[in-house]
């Protein structure tokens, strides 16, 4: 399943927390932690007119680019595009993600470039945190859910979610997707509960 690099590939069923943040603005920013607290991914939103460039990186915590995601204009189905690292003009993608149809908020299609070609599905609504991606075989590859405090069972507003990784799939191309869909479906669908915490350790009820 080595899509975006062999060392985010997990070996066994791994549950991240995301979080939407910023450095100065509120915008696209995100961090991502594992179970123990630690961060896995980093994307940093430096001012207002973030979403307007079409372009985001994925970074690792030590501000390695490992992804770009670029919107692809002009297109009737929101088609953005993934290339490895920091995009530079002339680069190939190595995958892109569509509206399943222009109407509606309809399920995304993945299709990846290269070496190996394959398709994706994504199902569901990003919007109110409730989505899959399965593979072309309709195998569950990630799901994302709202995140609920194992202290409180109280559900976290969106800004907080999980991202279930299952074995053998890639986190970096799963936070990939999340920030294209974060980008084509924002965050105006159902209610949102705000509480501000850290993730805990509660998370690591991970499967083998």
């Amino acid at each position: 399943m080595l899509i975006v690099e062999e060392g985010f590939v997990v070996e066994k069923e791994t549950h991240l927390t995301v979080m939407k943040t910023s450095l100065f603005f509120s915008g696209d920013g995100f961090a991502v932690y594992n179970c123990t607290g630690q961060l896995v991914f980093r994307v940093d939103s430096y001012g207002p007119d973030t979403r307007d460039s079409g372009e985001l990186v994925l970074m690792d915590p030590n501000g390695r680019c490992l992804l770009t995601v670029r919107r692809k204009r002009p297109s009737l189905h929101q088609r953005w595009e993934g290339f490895l690292g920091e995009r530079r003009e002339g680069d190939k993608p190595i995958f892109s993600v569509r509206r399943s149809s222009i109407i509606g908020r309809s399920n995304m299609t993945v299709e990846l470039f290269g070496d190996r070609i394959d398709e994706y599905n994504i199902e569901g609504n990003f919007g109110n945190r409730n989505c899959t991606i399965y593979d072309s075989g309709k195998e569950i590859m990630a799901d994302i859910r709202r995140k609920v405090d194992a202290t409180t069972n109280v559900m976290l507003g969106k800004d907080v979610f999980s991202l279930t990784l299952k074995p053998g799939f890639d986190g970096a191309f799963a936070m990939g997707l999340v920030l294209v869909l974060d980008q084509i479906n924002g965050d105006d669908d159902g209610d949102d509960e705000v509480v501000d915490i850290e993730p805990t350790v509660e998370d690591c009820n991970i499967s083998s």
